[in-house]
């Protein structure tokens, strides 16, 4: 049986590179080629770095204890699309949380995670924010290249109004919190700044909103940030310290030696289970403090 590929630090930051500034795919396999040391090296470490998604979920699509559909509903800039999780044995109604994705869109992890919280007791609504440009396609490489097509404002607008829908659902209490992955962190920063009615904001490892915004958050804010992190660690103390000194609620959390997207289970090199599992745990505790 041969041994398991090695995945250095410098391949992963090379990933990161290609799915977040570049976009080049050849540009990046060339450079894992070269770091690897031959090409048949690169081709079996690629699939290592990547998300797969045949990997079995958490929380399987069929559990009865989950009833789940695909919804449509109005957003700021026309019909939007998701994918609601709503715990099965609720008799009365729940609280809300609004599942944002990585810049992957909408696929069958952010599925997963949506079920897993309303197996928690909460109605989970996985919005796909491509849909604007169609919806998200089954390919990867072309999924992350239509979030170039978005416009930020429209799209934190749809954010926006994706929570006033879940918050007036007959199944919701009408409050609403959202948790966001990568880019999905990035935008429940956003979404924060720019809706006073979002009760709590979950961030894994998102980009930071602008320092001069942060007076207008009113939710809650927990922040997840992976310690190997660089690129979106570098306006993180200064997001602190705006918060702290705006009296803001939060809590940070920097986990180290770990990679960015150390919660996404369907990628190998880059999941932690030990730091995930952390994190949940306290996603999971602030969640029932601050919705309950």
């Amino acid at each position: 049986m041969a041994d398991k590929p090695t995945v250095t630090q410098a391949m992963i930051q090379a990933y990161d590179d290609y799915t977040h500034l570049t976009l080049d795919r050849r540009g990046f396999m060339d450079k894992l080629t070269k770091l690897a040391g031959s090409g048949a090296a690169a081709a079996a470490i690629a699939p290592l770095l990547a998300a797969n998604s045949a990997q079995a979920a958490i929380i399987a699509p069929d559990d009865k204890r989950v009833s789940t559909s695909d919804v449509r509903f109005r957003g700021a800039t026309g019909v939007m699309g998701g994918y609601m999780a709503l715990p099965a044995f609720a008799t009365e109604a729940v609280p809300g949380i609004l599942v944002i994705h990585e810049n992957r869109g909408l696929n069958d992890h952010i599925r997963d995670i949506a079920r897993r919280l309303a197996l928690e007791g909460y109605a989970a609504l996985a919005v796909d924010f491509l849909s604007p440009l169609g919806g998200t396609p089954g390919d990867e490489d072309t999924a992350r290249e239509m979030f170039n097509e978005l416009n930020n404002s429209e799209t934190v607008a749809n954010a926006v109004a994706a929570r006033a829908w879940l918050a007036g659902h007959p199944r919701v209490t009408g409050k609403v919190a959202a948790i966001g992955f990568c880019w999905g962190g990035g935008m429940v920063n956003q979404l924060a700044v720019a809706d006073p009615e979002l009760r709590a904001g979950i961030v894994y490892y998102g980009r930071q909103p602008d320092i001069n915004d942060v007076p207008k958050i009113k939710a809650a804010m927990l922040l997840h940030y992976a310690g190997l992190d660089e690129r979106i660690n570098a306006g993180l103390q200064e997001y602190r310290s705006a918060l702290l000194n705006n009296d803001k609620v939060f809590g940070l959390h920097v986990y180290p030696r770990v990679n960015h997207a150390f919660n996404n289970d369907t990628s190998a090199a880059r999941y932690s289970k030990e730091a995930a599992d952390l994190a949940w745990s306290r996603t999971l505790a602030f969640l029932k403090g601050t919705m309950f």
